[in-house]
């Protein structure tokens, strides 16, 4: 493999399990991967003290002798070493304090406060971590694998270990994983594949990875951009496309329920992939580019955390990062330029300026916004929403209403005995709070000038996220609302003026909230 990284090249991997012809082969791997793991420590603290990778792989250096490995798996492990420290040197992290086998089973098994099958079952999971790993890189001078080499026999697929002195084991190579085809053919053809061998859970797993050259692009931005934007109730993606001036152009929705309905994973990873392909397929139809917001963390909640048992049921079945991870993948591997953009505030300039002004859905508002910015346009506050920011009366009543809410809320709170419930509200408490302060940022400071969302806009308040809380839940009874239509008069700016516009009142929210309802 090229020591360098190739940015017109991805890497395709295949997750396997391996059987053993006998349990004599399968000790001599578990010893062979016990001193790989070994010395790939070693090799990490020696690299620490400054030693040099041309020093420590010398066949007379101490990782040869000491670990009894050949130079291609003590360079191997120098590797590995090489790029934990990496990581933690680009992360921050003191190197001297890095734990292989992980710092929270490191730290579970010092507190010493398990007993019985839940100790046994950490030790044993601190013993794989430890002491389960081997690895070869390929090499195209060596037609594939030389330590972990492929081997077709009779259909079947095999993958010969390297035990060293001329020693070698056989095992069987069980996958079903759709690159199988694509790695035979590889070992065929005696390309180059790196593999890693883990233990997890008493079995050995072998993880063949490659690198391909893309094709060169051929559907770019210059024609303009398919912005989506996924969503988990209802589960669908809403795509916009977007022409190169930043007008909307056509929009639709690929639906996901069955998804939600998919019997086990890979059946619900095949209708993934089959979204992914309507997409790409859609985005090479009119030679545009793909937007999408930047891959990010979602935290799932817990129950108990007062946030609902059907919202954390929604939560657990959004399959939003492996649904780009496709897209990304696909799009790439068929010459489609793929764009992300930062993901603040997409949706609520959506349902703020483009859902009622274009009469569009909250989702494919949201994908437009996406679009817009992966092209380069910033998104300037409506007219309308300037005059209501300015308007002294506005101010007063949203800041009331909230307070009003505030003051409700903790009344239910004090009397409210179900925990769960109490946490909820709790929950509902510290949204009113926040919205209170993004009010009061609001008349004590001039406002944003820009009413650009990129960054911090200082001084002054977050317009768009002001008119969020001063706008959805006291005008229009939601924090999400679907039906965005009553704020088309606003946004053309002529309707708040003269009182034509009624927020809601505390005595609202009180009937609301003897519904059960806390949205």
């Amino acid at each position: 493999m090229p020591k360098g990284k190739d940015k017109n090249a991805s890497f395709r991997g295949v997750q396997t399990k391996l059987r053993f012809l006998s349990q004599e082969d399968r000790k001599a791997l578990l010893d062979l991967m016990r001193r790989f793991s070994s010395a790939t420590r070693f090799a990490y603290q020696r690299l620490l003290e400054g030693y040099s990778r041309k020093e420590l792989k010398r066949e007379d250096g101490p990782l040869c002798q000491l670990f009894r490995l050949n130079t291609r798996y003590v360079d191997d492990a120098i590797f590995k070493a090489q790029g934990v420290l990496d990581s933690a040197r680009e992360r921050g992290v003191d190197p001297r304090a890095v734990v292989f086998g992980g710092r929270s089973l490191f730290e579970g098994l010092k507190r010493k406060h398990l007993s019985g099958e839940r100790l046994l079952q950490l030790k044993r999971e601190w013993r794989e971590k430890r002491q389960g790993l081997l690895y070869s890189r390929g090499d195209r001078s060596k037609e594939g694998n030389l330590n972990l080499r492929l081997e077709v026999e009779d259909k079947d697929l095999w993958l010969r270990i390297n035990l060293g002195h001329r020693t070698y084991i056989k095992a069987f190579v069980l996958s079903s994983h759709p690159q199988v085809k694509a790695l035979v053919e590889r070992a065929l053809l005696g390309e180059p594949y790196n593999v890693e061998l883990t233990l997890r859970n008493g079995e050995v797993h072998a993880h063949f990875t490659w690198q391909e050259v893309l094709p060169p692009i051929v559907a770019t931005k210059e024609r303009g951009v398919l912005a989506l934007d996924a969503n988990a109730h209802p589960h669908h993606l809403a795509l916009a496309l977007v022409s190169p001036d930043g007008e909307l152009r056509h929009h639709f929705t690929i639906p996901l329920n069955e998804v939600d309905r998919a019997p086990n994973r890979g059946a619900k990873e095949i209708l993934l992939w089959k979204a992914a392909h309507q997409v790409v397929d859609f985005a090479l139809s009119r030679g545009v580019a793909i937007a999408t917001e930047r891959l990010k963390h979602f935290r799932k909640s817990r129950r108990g955390d007062g946030s609902g048992r059907r919202f954390r049921s929604i939560q657990h079945r959004f399959a939003y990062a492996s649904l780009l991870q496709k897209i990304h993948a696909l799009a790439r591997r068929r010459g489609v330029e793929v764009l992300e953009v930062n993901p603040q505030d997409t949706s609520t300039i959506g349902m703020l300026k483009y859902a009622p002004l274009l009469s569009l859905s909250k989702d494919t508002a949201a994908a437009y916004v996406i679009g817009r910015k992966a092209l380069g346009f910033t998104e300037k506050l409506p007219q309308g929403y300037e005059r209501l920011l300015e308007d002294q009366a506005f101010q007063i009543e949203t800041q009331a209403f909230y307070e009003e809410l505030q003051t409700e809320l903790q009344r239910r709170k004090g009397g409210e005995n179900n925990p769960y419930l109490k946490r909820r509200i709790a929950r509902e408490i510290g949204k009113a709070k926040r919205a209170l302060a993004l009010l009061s940022s609001l008349r004590s400071s001039p406002g944003s000038q820009r009413g650009s969302t990129e960054g911090r806009n200082l001084p002054g308040a977050n317009p768009w996220r002001v008119l969020r809380v001063g706008l959805f839940l006291p005008l229009l009874g939601r924090e999400v609302p679907r039906d965005l239509s009553p704020l088309k008069p606003i946004l053309l700016g002529g309707s708040w003026e003269g009182g034509k516009v009624r927020l809601r009142s505390s005595s609202w929210w009180r009937a609301q909230g003897a519904n059960g309802r806390f949205e």
